[in-house]
């Protein structure tokens, strides 16, 4: 059975953003709950200290690297939680993490949050995901 998505968008900004302001998916038999993915290695350790894109890249192979062990994609994602340490940095690279969702022709429904911190100090940003297959 094929999951059917439905963009919901009361208002169209978010589509030029890369989001969706909420979808609905009917017809899917596994959901994944993925933990948030930072850009640590394979042993946890915190890699790119202060290095926003880097950070942002490697949090979002992460995240594909688990939603690939499920025999999904980035392609399945339906919701995307972003915290950061910094929003306005993030802000400044945000086009790399919206270009690996368009490249998936996926517009998850997405919420961005400024944190103190996150699980390390080194760390900057933080990808969390739901995904459906």
């Amino acid at each position: 059975m094929t999951a059917r998505r439905t963009a919901i968008n009361p208002v169209t900004w978010s589509a030029q953003m890369g989001f969706n302001q909420g979808e609905t998916v009917s017809g899917h038999t596994r959901t994944l709950y993925c933990s948030g993915q930072t850009a640590t290695n394979d042993d946890g350790e915190p890699q790119h200290p202060g290095d926003m894109a880097a950070q942002l890249t490697l949090s979002l192979d992460n995240l594909e690297a688990v939603l690939d062990h499920a025999g999904m994609s980035l392609a399945n994602l339906i919701r995307l939680n972003v915290y950061t340490t910094d929003v306005d940095l993030l802000f400044r690279h945000y086009g790399a993490l919206a270009s690996r969702l368009g490249t998936a022709q996926v517009a998850p429904a997405t919420t961005m949050l400024g944190v103190t911190r996150l699980a390390l100090p080194d760390l900057m940003v933080e990808l969390e995901g739901t995904a459906v297959a």
